[in-house]
């Protein structure tokens, strides 16, 4: 099937990873349709389409997906219920005779993992495969985009991550191999690619990097368990959110986000991003 003749429909548009695939499908010319749960929110984009369609509005993700062949399905904000949004939305994409479903999901996802949230990413990843849908697989890793965001204002980054390793990875190669798995759907049926950066990283290595690349002095603190759900708990957060907050360390911890894949250059055609390369580029952001 010609990629003029496919139809493509994005969700989480005005978001970070969604809006830069969905920028990339207009920058090439193909239309698509921007599935929005606030549709004012969406950004204008040449040949782009925006309808209503919340993850769990069931007869409105019908119609919005009818007669779309490849959607890429970005993961619903973190909640209590996200879990049953993901289900409702892969039903209404099956009942809408949805040909291909690219699933942004989480690296190490698996039923009893660490980090409490790819335990969803897993049972959401199951439920995709027992639709009949077609299906990709995209397990990113850490974003290295919110790296900065772990610095406290006093330059230290403190959680329960001892010397564990985690392969932090730009959301723009994540855009650039979802892009690629989109538009070539048919070659990426019922595979699962693991998108990392080109190196994995201690805690205090990613420090290191941080006060090199922006000229900020940062370090790393490790915390005991305690000590991390204690500093936390002054956001006044729920208890399922601290739980993900706090195991996003743990998991690094136990080596569940440690390892270096070549996905990111097979699906792109080049290097994955270091997060040395990605500070220094984007300074001014950080």
């Amino acid at each position: 099937m010609a990629t003029t003749d496919v139809t493509y429909a994005v969700t989480g548009a005005s978001g970070r990873l969604g809006g830069r695939v969905a920028r990339r499908l207009a920058d090439a010319g193909i239309p698509q349709t921007l599935l929005a749960r606030t549709p004012e929110r969406a950004p204008s984009l040449p040949g782009a389409t925006v309808v209503p369609g919340a993850f769990g509005d069931r007869d409105a993700v019908v119609r919005g997906l009818r007669g779309v062949d490849r959607v890429l399905m970005v993961s619903a904000a973190e909640s209590l219920d996200r879990l049953e949004q993901h289900r409702a939305f892969v039903d209404a994409a099956a009942e809408a005779g949805v040909g291909h479903l690219v699933y942004i999901s989480f690296y190490g996802a698996a039923p009893e993992a660490t980090f409490t949230l790819a335990r969803d990413h897993w049972r959401t990843e199951q439920h995709i495969r027992s639709s009949g849908l077609e299906f990709t697989f995209l397990r990113d890793n850490l974003y290295a985009d919110f790296v900065p965001a772990l610095v406290g204002e006093d330059g230290v980054i403190r959680g329960p991550g001892g010397t564990g390793r985690a392969a932090v990875v730009a959301q723009d190669d994540i855009a650039e191999a979802a892009t690629a798995v989109l538009t070539h759907a048919d070659e990426h049926a019922g595979a699962g690619y693991d998108l990392t950066g080109p190196q994995s990283l201690t805690f205090a290595e990613i420090a290191a990097v941080v006060t090199e690349a922006t000229g900020r002095a940062v370090r790393y603190e490790p915390e005991t368990l305690d000590e991390a759900y204690r500093s936390r708990a002054r956001y006044g957060a729920p208890d399922w959110q601290l739980d993900a907050w706090v195991s996003t360390y743990t998991a690094v911890a136990a080596g569940e986000l440690d390892g270096v894949t070549d996905d990111i250059p097979r699906l792109t055609g080049r290097p994955a991003t270091s997060l040395a390369e990605l500070l220094r580029r984007d300074a001014a952001a950080y």
